[in-house]
């Protein structure tokens, strides 16, 4: 089972508690943009192979939205962030090359 500490309250919760939304640091389109960067941006998302950086809500808990960093093979997390963070922070991205090497 999937357990994320939530970087909010404290708490870590399992997945049963959580809400997931998709990918992370996805950048929103405005009026002004394309037909297809609008359709790019609602319908298609990448699907990897390994680290993913994803968003998820404590649903069960404090209600708040966050990021998480993970690892779709293995299902390592490597680190939560809030979701208001528009790049994953060092801290997590030197924790990502720590355990990949």
């Amino acid at each position: 089972m999937l357990k994320l500490l939530c970087p909010y309250c404290g708490v870590e919760a399992d997945e049963t508690e959580l809400v997931s939304g998709g990918e992370a640091h996805l950048k929103r389109e405005g009026p002004e943009s394309s037909d297809e960067e609008f359709e790019e941006y609602l319908f298609l998302r990448d699907n990897p192979k390994g680290i993913i950086f994803e968003r998820w809500r404590h649903a069960m808990g404090c209600g708040k939205w966050f990021h998480v960093a993970r690892c779709t093979e293995t299902m390592e997390v490597f680190g939560t962030y809030p979701a208001q963070t528009y790049k994953p922070p060092t801290k997590v991205l030197q924790e990502i090359k720590a355990r990949r090497h």
